[in-house]
């Protein structure tokens, strides 16, 4: 019954930034986490980073320059993506609900996802 919707992507070159945002309807309290993930055309979906209470996490190809935030009252999450690379070009996609574990790493989630924004960053 929740809803997720992805806003914010764009055309960017390299070097420079963006924030995507990401609202939640339809979910009754804040109890539950946020992700980003990312498909590049022809690849897996990755994960990008999350967001569980009070504790961030990142995969290491973004850590250092994107920084994922919540503003609860809003039922929004951000993620603010600086010193972007040509690699980072892919849709980006909101999740909310449970993290999914392998071993140490963060692999999916289990909830409800939005539609994805694309974010193209040229060379």
């Amino acid at each position: 019954q929740a809803q997720v919707v992805e806003s914010g992507g764009g055309l960017v070159q390299a070097g420079g930034s963006l924030r995507l945002s990401c609202t939640v309807t339809g979910r009754t309290g804040t109890n539950y986490a946020m992700g980003w993930f990312r498909q590049a055309p022809g690849k897996e979906r990755d994960f990008v980073a999350a967001i569980n209470w009070g504790t961030t996490y990142y995969a290491d190809s973004v850590k250092g320059r994107f920084t994922i935030s919540r503003d609860n009252a809003k039922n929004t999450l951000y993620l603010q993506m600086n010193s972007l690379k040509p690699e980072d070009t892919a849709v980006y996609y909101c999740a909310a609900g449970d993290l999914v574990w392998e071993r140490r790493s963060i692999v999916t989630m289990e909830g409800s996802w939005g539609q994805g924004t694309q974010v193209t960053v040229s060379s």
